[in-house]
């Protein structure tokens, strides 16, 4: 249905597009500017009984064909067949070997029930189309426009028999996904970057739009498929094996992709900057063991290398991000503190260094509690020469960050200040702006916090204006029927202490208000921060415990969906009951469909399913196909 959906959308730009009138730029036309505009309004509005007049008129005046045909669409439209027919065929007599109007006369039958009779006519059209690509092009769009996907399918072939030196591989691949003949719009596709290997951007965005429109997630297996065999029967199309990767890519499937541009390096050579890409797209998407090994390919080139520097920082991040986010490795602090500092005594100190610099400080004031030698590191580094005015304002985000660790609040809402009044109009300016409304809902401030919160709510940043809604209703949910903002203001302190990483302090909040106010509505709030604590330290299971209570206590509060898809998530990847968050995520699709949630949950459902391949080797994966 939705496959039909946005078929049918597209089909109606196409017809707009071959009735929209088009002229040369020496023909001169007369026609009165005001009616044409008004013509034009009366079309949009379907109001096409004044439109078709209008139209009418015009043609008259002007003697231009695409006018006449806006006219006959009006009547066609008025289901006016009688006149309809009587117009085209006086037409004729003046145009006629005007293909267009044949589709118009077929389409006019058809729409009568005389399909014989409508399939002459638009036999008719392919028999005195004019052979040139522009006419070919032109009636094919008139045939999707009226859904004759075979006739506009037998156009473009036509076009392809007559002239040889032109390329209609694109527009048949077009066609044959409006047929679901998707075999062979695969191999139009793959003919097309086979003719030239620069049109692999145009066949990768076609791909992303048939995928879109892929109700049951198929097409991309099927594809897949159909691109090995190729690889196989034309490894010389290196064209060929940059798109398997992208495919890869699109899938998450990064130790594949991985692989084969390892492999097609090493063949051909020039494919450090895909490399580089491509452990930059595995680190944005938790592929940290095959970002690490991009990176290390990369460093094992040598210094000389482009991405040697790069390639450094990026497995830095990679280690710093698993230290943070996988708790259950259980990496010590001093591991990560030498490779810091290894990291930079192979890439130094300077402007390209500064984000690093930033994880090193924060490494330093969060984790070993070295606020002193975090911030002098920091300050430092903001007299380094090339530093440009947004670095050293990200380094003095970090120090803000550190100042509020510090207890120094009042000079942390100073510098967030800073930074806001020297960036108001980047992304820079509004995650501050968050910081600061966050800090004035740790201080207890929850008034002020909630009005800056709304304001950011506007904001172009979708994360950010998403943050900021959510604590704001966060905020307003927890206030609006009490008496005393107490209960708010301690789970804020929790809150505080939980981004100083003073675990234990948040803890004991949250059991303090659990028992002064047990009726109160943010006990699920405590039980989700609770679980969210627990996962940051590895403890999987506890953290279910509190989850479970949510999803059977709570499952009507703000927190459901929130608690449900955590559930699941860990579930999958944490605690080996893959039915059970196959279950889950079911649950979502029913349950809360308005989620934030959904779409991710309907991806991982299917993949648990069967549905979506997770990490399915076959043996294409190996190096010697692309030898």
């Amino acid at each position: 249905m939705k496959l039909k959906t946005n078929i049918r959308c597209l089909l109606l730009g196409l017809l707009l597009i071959v009735l929209i009138p088009q002229f040369s730029a020496g023909q001169a036309i007369q026609m009165d500017t005001n009616k044409l505009q008004l013509a034009n309004q009366y079309y949009r509005d379907r109001d096409f009984e004044k439109a078709a007049m209008l139209y009418r008129e015009i043609y008259e005046t002007s003697g231009s064909d695409p006018y006449f045909n806006l006219y006959l669409n009006c009547l066609l439209e008025l289901k006016d067949f009688t006149q309809a027919e009587a117009e085209i065929r006086e037409q004729l007599k003046k145009r006629k070997n005007d293909a267009y109007l044949y589709v118009q006369w077929g389409f006019l039958l058809s729409q009568q029930g005389r399909d014989e009779e409508a399939a002459e006519k638009y036999e008719g059209a392919l028999q005195v189309v004019p052979n040139n690509r522009n006419d070919y092009i032109r009636l094919a769009s008139a045939f999707l426009g009226r859904q004759q996907y075979e006739f506009t399918r037998r156009v473009y072939q036509l076009g392809s028999e007559k002239l040889p030196s032109e390329s209609f591989h694109y527009e048949l691949a077009r066609v044959y996904l409006y047929q679901r003949d998707y075999e062979q719009m695969f191999q139009a596709y793959l003919d097309l970057l086979e003719m030239d290997e620069n049109n692999l951007g145009r066949v990768q965005s076609s791909m992303l739009t048939a995928f879109r429109m892929d109700v049951d997630n198929s097409l991309r297996d099927e594809f897949r498929t159909s691109l090995l065999r190729r690889i196989q029967q034309d490894p010389d199309v290196i064209a060929y094996n940059h798109l398997l990767i992208w495919l890869f890519i699109q899938e998450k499937r990064f130790s594949q992709a991985l692989r084969q541009a390892i492999a097609l390096d090493k063949r051909i050579g020039a494919g450090d900057a895909n490399i580089a890409s491509l452990a930059r797209i595995a680190a944005g998407n938790d592929g940290v063991e095959e970002a690490i090994k991009a990176y290390d390919y990369l460093i094992e080139k040598g210094p000389s290398g482009e991405f040697f520097s790069e390639a450094h920082q990026g497995k830095m991040k990679m280690y710093y991000h698993r230290f943070i986010h996988f708790p259950e490795q259980n990496i010590a602090e001093e591991t990560i503190r030498s490779q810091f500092e290894a990291t930079f005594q192979v890439v130094g100190f300077h402007a390209e260094t500064t984000s690093l610099v930033i994880d090193f400080a924060h490494f330093m004031a969060f984790f070993q509690h070295e606020i002193d030698s975090a911030m002098a590191l920091l300050k430092t580094h903001m007299a380094v020469n090339g530093i440009n005015a947004l670095q050293r304002d990200q380094l003095k985000n970090e120090l803000a960050d550190i100042q509020v660790l510090k207890d120094d609040l009042w000079e942390a809402v100073l510098l967030y200040s800073q930074i806001i009044d020297a960036n108001k109009n980047n992304p820079l300016g509004d995650e501050v702006k968050l910081k600061k409304a966050k800090l004035g809902y740790y201080m207890g401030n929850l008034s002020w916090a909630q009005a800056q919160l709304d304001v950011l709510k506007a904001s172009t940043s979708k994360l950010i204006a998403n943050d900021a809604l959510e604590l704001s209703i966060f905020i307003s949910s927890n206030t609006a029927l009490d008496t005393t903002e107490v209960p708010m203001q301690l789970f804020a302190k929790s809150d505080l202490y939980q981004f100083r990483q003073q675990d234990s302090l948040a803890w004991a909040v949250l059991d303090s208000i659990e028992a002064q106010y047990s009726y109160h509505s943010l006990l699920d709030d405590i039980y989700f921060r609770k679980a969210k604590t627990l996962i940051q330290r590895g403890e999987y299971q506890q953290a279910a415990g509190f989850l479970e209570k949510i999803r059977n206590g709570y499952a009507y509060d703000l927190l459901a969906d929130d608690a449900l898809f955590l559930l699941a998530e860990l579930y999958e990847q944490k605690l080996n009951r893959v039915a059970d968050a196959g279950e889950l995520y079911k649950q979502m699709l029913t349950l809360y469909p308005g989620s934030i949630y959904v779409e991710e949950a309907r991806e991982r459902y299917r993949q648990l399913r069967g549905d979506m391949p997770v990490d399915k080797e076959t043996l294409f994966f190996n190096e010697p196909e692309i030898n």
